[in-house]
């Protein structure tokens, strides 16, 4: 996991602290990540900067992307992700 990351300005606690899981961790951004929320679309293929999980909840911070998307974590590491908010805080409130 060395290429895990947090976001600039956020320590692990305060992550934990607002989404209520003490067990919230850093991952490793080489993963595959689909935004697939758009039914019938094809999905969306997200290439992430910082992804950060929550058992089987995961919030991704795409390259080039201001947004912060929820989705589902997978045993195989992949993610789908269905749900986007603006801002980190209010994504760590949301799970």
């Amino acid at each position: 996991m060395a290429d895990a990351q947090l976001p600039p300005g956020w320590s692990l606690q305060q992550i934990r602290d607002i989404s209520g899981d003490k067990e919230g961790v850093a991952l490793d951004q080489n993963r595959a990540v689909k935004w697939v929320a758009r039914p019938g679309a094809p999905h969306e293929i997200l290439h992430p900067e910082i992804v950060l999980g929550f058992h089987s909840l995961c919030l991704v911070k795409p390259v080039d992307d201001d947004d912060w998307y929820m989705g589902s974590l997978y045993a195989d590491g992949s993610i789908d992700c269905w749900a986007a908010y603006a801002d980190l805080y209010e994504a760590l409130r949301g799970l």
